[in-house]
């Protein structure tokens, strides 16, 4: 397995301003990483209401400035993630979420990455869950066969509650597959996400392992007493913050040792999201990464 590192683990840097993609890949370098994921997202402007525009005159300057990063370092770009969500009633609004898996794949083949990250879509007011699931199935069959063209793989991250457990994940991949004629979907496992839907992660990746084309690495713990900062809500109440790698509740060994068991040799991808600065916090869990490994 190889070590990359998520750019949403500097989430919170790039917010604040004066860290962009290309500053992410050098420091992911000075981290430690062998492999970086980036996100459509990060292409948007920090602190602005602008949202990513697809137009050339927009993206040249930014791609040259990370492709420059890139070079520089010498670290691949093995995933390349969006973030869309199918769960929407408007044919129009699932058209321009499938627009975004569609410009996932085209990055993906510009930087050389063979995955492409992808999410589901969750229940939302007026919208049953039958009503979501085959939308969902709908949105990534239609994006299967458009990246199968294109020889890139798609990964569908346990995200939410309508693809949250893994035996959720597995019958979306099932009937995502049977529906496009091809193997192109498979899964993300997310080592913490699985928590926040109650169910132990190790688990939860031995229903998926055998499907994964990549793995998010990532750590949550319960949620100390008098802590005032941002946690999460799983679904039994219970709250869950982010830390580094290996000092959370996950059973990460166990979730390596499922990995492991069903030949999974792909990139596990660290993703951060606690509050300790990111510039100690990930350098520590790619260590304690490669213990696990």
């Amino acid at each position: 397995m190889h070590l990359a590192v998520s750019m949403w683990s500097y989430f919170h840097t790039w917010r604040n301003g004066n860290f962009d993609v290309a500053a992410f890949i050098r420091e992911a370098k000075r981290a430690g990483a062998e492999g970086v994921e980036l996100l459509d997202f990060f292409y948007n402007e920090p602190n602005t209401d602008r949202l990513m525009s697809f137009e050339p005159e927009y993206l040249a300057p930014r791609k040259s400035a990370i492709k420059a990063a890139l070079a520089e370092t010498g670290l691949p770009v093995p995933i390349f993630s969006i973030a869309q969500n199918f769960a929407k009633v408007e044919p129009a609004a699932r058209e321009a979420e499938f627009a975004k898996i569609t410009f996932g794949v085209d990055e993906a083949l510009d930087y050389g990455a063979g995955v492409v990250r992808v999410f589901a879509g969750d229940v939302a007011e007026g919208i049953t869950f039958d009503q979501a699931r085959e939308w969902i199935v709908e949105g990534l069959a239609l994006a299967s066969e458009y990246a199968a063209a294109r020889g890139i793989r798609l990964a569908l991250e346990n995200h939410g509650t309508l693809a949250g457990r893994g035996d959720q994940v597995r019958g979306l991949i099932d009937d995502v597959r049977a529906r496009s004629e091809t193997d192109v979907l498979g899964a993300n496992p997310d080592t913490g996400n699985f928590i926040l839907v109650n169910q132990p992660s190790h688990e939860a990746i031995q229903q998926v392992a055998s499907l994964a084309n990549m793995v998010h690495f990532k750590d949550f713990k319960k949620e100390p007493e008098g802590h005032e900062g941002f946690a999460y809500t799983a679904l039994d109440g219970s709250r869950y913050v982010g830390i580094a790698l290996g000092e959370g509740d996950v059973n990460l060994g166990a979730c390596i040792k499922a990995l492991k068991e069903a030949a999974f040799d792909g990139w596990l991808s660290l993703e951060y999201e606690g509050e300790e600065d990111p510039f100690t916090a990930v350098p520590r869990s790619l260590t304690n990464a490669r213990a696990f490994l």
